[in-house]
Order: C-alpha cells, then structure tokens, then sequence
C-alpha cells in the first residue's frame, strides 16, 4: 500500500506543477478547485480560511489556529469546516521540488444532499474543531487524481467533474472526518448558531463588541455561545472579532495607503496605541515597519 500511495502522490505532484505555472494560487476550469505552488517556503500568511479540504502532493505547511498548531504533509489532508482566521506558512520547499496543493472549496449543501442519498448517520457525539488534520487515504488520493486528469480534456468536466467531487465528499463523510462536516450538512443547531455569529462579526467587525448582541444574532445565550464559539474556532468572539479587524486593517494600509490612524478608526479602534499593541501582538511588528517590511517584498 506505500508504495501505491508513493504512485499516487508523484502523479498528482505531476498534475498540479503541469496545471499551475509559478507560484501561488491557481483557479481552474473545475469549480471550487484551485491548485497552490511555492518553490520556497514562506514567511506567515494571516487569512480567513472558508471551509474546504487541501491535499498536499508535495512539501509541507503549517497553520495556526489561535495557540494551535497543525502541521502536515503527502501524509495528512487540511479539512477546515468554517471560517476561521488562520496563519499559513509553506515551511518545506525548493525550486527543484516545490510546495504542490490542491484546495477544493466546501458547499455544505452537496454535503447535505449527499448524506441523504447515501443514507449516512446524522448523529454526532462531540462538537469537533472547525479545523483538524486526517489521514490520506489511497481512495481518496485516486479521486484527487481523476479529478485533476479531467484538466486535460475540458469537454469532460461539466459532466464527470462533479461526479468525481461526490465521490471525493464521499470519502471524507465515510472517514475521520464525518462528524465535522456532517455538521456542516446539518447545519448541527450549536453550528449553525457560531455561522451566524461569525456571519455578523464579519460584516460588522468595525462595531463596538457586544455579545448579547451577537449572542440575540446567534439565537444562542451569551455563555452557550461563549463556549461553543471558543471549543469550534479555538478563540473567543472578541478574539475573533479583533483579528478580522487587524487583517482588515492591514490590508487597507497596504492596499490603499492609509496609514495607521486612519486605518485603526476605519476598523473600529478608538484608541490608535491599542491598536498598535494589538498590531504588533499579531503581526509581529508595528504599523509602519510592518507595511514597510511588506512592501519592500521580505514578507508576504
């Protein structure tokens, strides 16, 4: 069997470099599949990351999910089942051997759809992670291959393209991943409630933080939110909320010349040394050196 799996992941090491030419984040012509190349490792990325499973042909990464970190390789697949701001960071590869990824971005309602018509268990015993590392399953690493095969004969992929991501969705409700994201299909009532809760923060992370108010949005009570919020995201909502509004805030001095006061307000920050105390707490530096760190390309 490693040896099959060996196979499996040189072929789809092969069609993943011939699929995306130079590094970074290649869309294709099969929805919600996109290709990831790096030919070194990079320094830590801060994104929301929507839920979607990423199989690693070759290299390796790591993410950061508050104070937890995962690490994984050919041997494990990402799946991530919510939207979680993340830290990402290739930390294994060359030009000669370079980071290969697929990612295939999540519909919770082809899950749903999927585990009616196999007739899978709708029970779950725990609230799982949104975010966690699984074995890769030759199976699975057969379909991954298929999938990307059908690059290579576009007329093909309106018609096999979805058969093969049933397939793939199968698998991963059927293995050590069926409880979070059958969550995801049955939108569980606790799940459901955190979706909504980081729906608001989302659109309104620039607003002043009050949980009975995204504990009414959740229709959940401020503790029960509390706590399931923390034991899916690893963080607090106030922890979420203030890393949407430092990434936002970052890109909008990087994206659009703001500088730091002006940015600290546009995100909802009162207090500009807050914001930079926080600032430099996630990114590591302040404001100005950070943005200046980054435009002079020494970080992506």
């Amino acid at each position: 069997m490693e040896q099959t799996i060996t196979k499996q992941h040189s072929e789809l090491a092969a069609l993943i470099a011939q699929n995306s030419k130079g590094d970074g984040v290649h869309a294709t012509a099969i929805e919600r599949l996109f290709l990831i190349r790096s030919s070194e490792p990079t320094a830590p990325l801060h994104a929301l990351h929507e839920p979607a499973l990423c199989i690693v042909a070759q290299g390796k990464k790591q993410v950061m999910l508050a104070n937890n970190l995962y690490v994984y390789g050919q041997d494990r697949c990402l799946v991530v089942s919510i939207d979680l701001p993340v830290v990402g960071q290739v930390i294994e590869a060359t030009p000669t051997v370079p980071y290969l990824c697929l990612r295939l971005d999540l519909d919770p309602g082809e899950l749903s759809t999927l585990m009616m018509e196999a007739k899978l268990d709708a029970t779950a015993n725990q609230q799982p992670p949104g975010l966690s590392l699984s074995p890769v399953s030759p199976q699975l690493l057969d379909a991954a291959i298929r999938l990307l095969r059908l690059l290579q004969t576009p007329e093909d992929i309106a018609i096999l393209a979805p058969l093969v991501v049933r397939e793939i969705l199968y698998r991963l409700l059927s293995g050590e991943q069926s409880a979070r994201l059958r969550q995801i299909a049955l939108a569980d009532k606790h799940l459901q409630g955190i979706s909504r809760a980081i729906n608001w923060l989302k659109w309104n992370y620039e607003k002043p933080f009050r949980i009975e108010a995204i504990a009414r949005e959740a229709c959940m009570s401020p503790s029960s939110l509390h706590h399931h919020f923390k034991s899916v995201t690893a963080m607090s909502p106030l922890q979420y909320q203030k890393q949407l509004r430092l990434q936002q805030a970052r890109r909008l001095m990087l994206g659009q010349g703001m500088d730091a006061a002006t940015a600290s307000h546009h995100v909802g920050y009162e207090s500009p040394s807050q914001f930079s105390r926080e600032y430099s707490r996630l990114f590591g530096a302040p404001p100005l050196r950070d943005i200046a760190r980054l435009k002079s390309g020494q970080q992506t």
